[in-house]
């Protein structure tokens, strides 16, 4: 999926009309299925509107921008298999936030149905204070809030976020890190959510192409190279299979599709194996033709027909035939020994289950308009659009927490659990009782002191397998607590927590906000808001209820109050102490590295001297890829663009983010740290410590090795120069005998 390296623009203004009238003719084209009567003007028309409004505007590449809302069109119709009125939506989608055009123009226009989604998609445009949230946070909690409303939203939004993606080339080095963090923080994982795996896997692939680019180049380049061997591969494994399926007299297609860039570096990462050992670098896809009561028979005759040429390996089958996915996913997945001793995995579905694993929700508004999804379908994805609603419509005031419990809801796999009566319950992998509590009522969940688990007493925080039956025990005596937010993983029970605390909390404070009353009115002192907001500064409380809550915990003594003045009916609180003098804040920078991390640094184009840390959680050293990160108490802190949290991070603080390069200076060391795999054979610490000390000249600060079975771990930390040094120790150490793996440890 590499694209060409951007080309200078140069289309004059002749050529630029031909250009755009060829991407509109091309969104027609593809629109012509869906055509009724008139609308083929309505599109011209919001067309025509959107060219004007964008006349003057161009795009970073420099060509106009209306080629940019085509585009998305375009993608809204031909990949996610959208229809007219979204196209006219997507046409549409930067008018209002962007030019001269009003929601009340689109509206007179279109209609309010339209006017509606592309409010939805008109972005925030007030400044948010950084301090709870972010600006982008809040965005992207808008953009949730609109699912509830109308997923067409969220679906335009998916298409404007690949061209995004698609045309990142552009861009400055800071836009691109912090879009592409944003992309597979947020936009992968919902558009995984909603059944559209190919655009998930294009937008993770685009977004590891500038966040690990080394890493996504070099996996890049060798599915290049293998490319020949593995069309001849996949040839010699279908050809048995397809004889069969004709001689069966099935129609159908079969094909062998490379697995995306980000999952092979994925396995290659979990598993801790070379390039040359994932198994499944591709997948064989089966898709029959079949009537709709025949699917699932046809693709267990495909199945049988499959394990007869090749053993399938139990433990990787999936059978989301019997039960789909929450998102409407179907689907057979064996896994069989192929020829020379290699592990394929085949995708067995039907033209219409096919349809599902590509269009995803939108595929289900098709399928419901022909009554063509079966009963089961439907119930399936009302359902979880229903779990979605209850999500949203409690939305906590802490946006990065709503986000985060969002986001854990959109990516897990799921489990299939049981009442005592049979009904079935899809949760997260890893949910405990206490989820499966309230997923049944927040009542439920609100009591519940423990569960039977297939008949067994278990605790609250046990975790469910699929193919549990779970029984829920509750007591009016109990109540939720705070360490119940620490195993629960749904967000509907997490929020449902929150609220009880929050009701708890409420309470107790009408108890301290009583003793408040009773202490001021003994001291005379009149209750009214200028004077409670006077004490809620003063003790540093975020809100009143929380000077209450303090006040009857008796975290508050309010002994203090002899040193307020009272003018009037007026509190006046004490003055304060005279604050030391202040030290400007360029001397407290250069006070603050340490000879270790006073490593040079270039910011922009100015290369002044600027103090900073490493990050703990990524540990980088000069020549890896990095971005500063201006941190609310600790200054300036250096991450790896591939750290573990800088998806989070540039996603949701992306104004904090500060361009960053490294300059060469040979004499600071910087610790690092790698984990080593190998067989345990004699004498292989000697030579692994002999290319490190004696051949490299490189200074060991720890080593432990742990040996067992005939393999050993070992745990080196070593002080490098910069990050060649490094890969030239790593590929010193590769070479010996019976290394198995190395790899760089996250922190040191």
């Amino acid at each position: 999926m590499e694209t060409v390296a951007v080309q200078k623009y140069n289309l004059d203004e002749e050529q630029e009309k031909k250009e755009i009238v060829r991407h509109y003719r091309a969104l027609l084209r593809a629109l012509k299925p869906r055509l009724k009567k008139g609308d083929r003007e309505l599109v011209r028309t919001a067309f025509e509107m959107a060219a004007d409004a964008h006349k003057e505007m161009r795009r970073k590449s420099g060509e106009p921008y209306i080629l940019h809302p085509l585009a998305v069109a375009q993608i809204c119709v031909e990949e996610i298999g959208l229809g007219v009125r979204s196209a006219i939506c997507a046409l549409l989608h930067d008018t209002v936030e962007d030019t001269e055009v009003t929601l009340e123009d689109v509206s007179r226009e279109f209609g309010n149905e339209i006017a509606h989604i592309v409010d939805g998609l008109t972005k925030i445009s007030t400044v948010i204070d950084s301090s709870t949230s972010t600006a982008q946070a809040e965005n992207f909690k808008k953009i949730l809030l609109t699912l509830a409303d109308d997923p067409r939203v969220i679906l335009i939004k998916l298409a404007d976020r690949l061209h995004n993606m698609r045309t990142l080339d552009s861009m400055s080095r800071e836009k691109q890190l912090k879009i592409a963090s944003e992309t597979v923080f947020i936009y992968a994982p919902l558009a995984h959510r909603l059944g559209l795996y190919n655009i998930k896997s294009e937008m993770e692939d685009l977004a590891m192409k500038y966040t690990e680019q080394q890493t996504y180049r070099e996996i890049a380049k060798r599915l290049k190279e293998t490319k020949r061997e593995r069309t001849r591969y996949i040839n010699e494994f279908i050809k048995p299979i397809k004889e069969v399926l004709q001689e069966e007299g099935f129609e159908f297609e079969i094909y062998g599709r490379p697995k995306s860039i980000h999952s092979i570096h994925n396995k290659i990462k979990t598993k801790g194996v070379a390039f040359e050992e994932v198994y499944d670098l591709f997948a064989i896809r089966i898709i029959l033709d079949s009537p709709l009561e025949k699917e699932k028979a046809d693709c267990w005759k495909v199945y049988s027909i499959i394990t007869d040429f090749y053993h399938p390996s139990p433990e990787r089958t999936r059978d989301w035939l019997s039960n789909p996915k929450s998102n409407g996913y179907e689907a057979l997945h064996v896994t069989v020994m192929g020829p020379n001793g290699k592990w394929v995995e085949v995708q067995i579905r039907s033209k219409r289950m096919n349809d599902y694993a590509e269009k995803g929700v939108a595929a289900h508004w098709r399928y419901k308009e022909g009554s063509g999804a079966s009963a089961q379908q439907e119930s399936k994805f009302d359902q979880w659009f229903t779990q979605i609603r209850e999500i949203l419509n409690n939305p906590d005031s802490n946006t990065l927490d709503f986000l985060a419990d969002f986001k854990s809801n959109l990516f897990t796999e799921e489990i299939y659990v049981y009442t005592p009566k049979g009904d079935l319950k899809i949760l997260p992998v890893n949910s405990t009782a206490l989820d499966f509590a309230y997923s049944i009522h927040s009542a439920v969940g609100n009591k519940c002191i423990g569960a039977k688990v297939n008949y067994k007493l278990v605790p609250l925080s046990h975790k469910l397998r699929s193919g549990d039956q779970v029984e829920i025990i509750t007591s009016n005596k109990q109540k939720p607590s705070e360490d119940w937010l620490n195993f629960v993983l749904t967000a509907k029970a997490k929020s449902k927590i929150k609220d009880a605390l929050k009701e708890e909390k409420r309470k107790v404070a009408m108890d301290g906000k009583a003793a408040l009353e009773r202490k001021l009115s003994h001291m005379n002192i009149s209750i009214n808001q200028h004077n409670i907001s006077e004490l809620v500064q003063f003790y540093k409380q975020p809100s009143p209820l929380d000077l209450y809550y303090q006040v009857a915990v008796k975290n508050i003594d309010l002994k203090e109050l002899k040193q307020f003045a009272v003018l009037g009916d007026k509190l006046e609180p004490p003055k304060p102490v005279k604050a030391p003098e202040h030290v400007p804040e360029e001397q407290v920078k250069h006070q603050l590295p340490s000879k270790k991390d006073a490593e040079l640094i270039i910011f922009g184009e100015s290369s002044d001297k600027i103090a900073y840390k490493l990050a703990n959680c990524c540990r980088p050293i000069p020549g890896d890829d990095v971005f500063g990160f201006i941190t609310a108490s600790e200054g300036l802190k250096i991450h790896r663009t591939n750290c573990p949290n800088a998806a989070q991070l540039l996603a949701n603080y992306g104004h904090r983010v500060v361009k960053t390069k490294w300059v060469k200076n040979r004499e600071i060391s910087f610790l690092t740290g790698l984990r080593i795999i190998g067989m345990d054979d004699v004498g292989v610490i000697h030579k692994i410590t002999n290319i490190i000390s004696g051949e490299l000249k490189i200074n060991i600060s720890a080593l432990s090795i742990e040996s067992k079975e005939g393999l050993f771990e070992g745990l080196i930390k070593v002080y490098v120069h910069d990050k060649e040094e490094l890969d030239e120790l790593v590929d010193r150490l590769k070479k010996l005998d019976g290394i198995q793996s190395i790899q760089r440890l996250e922190e040191s």
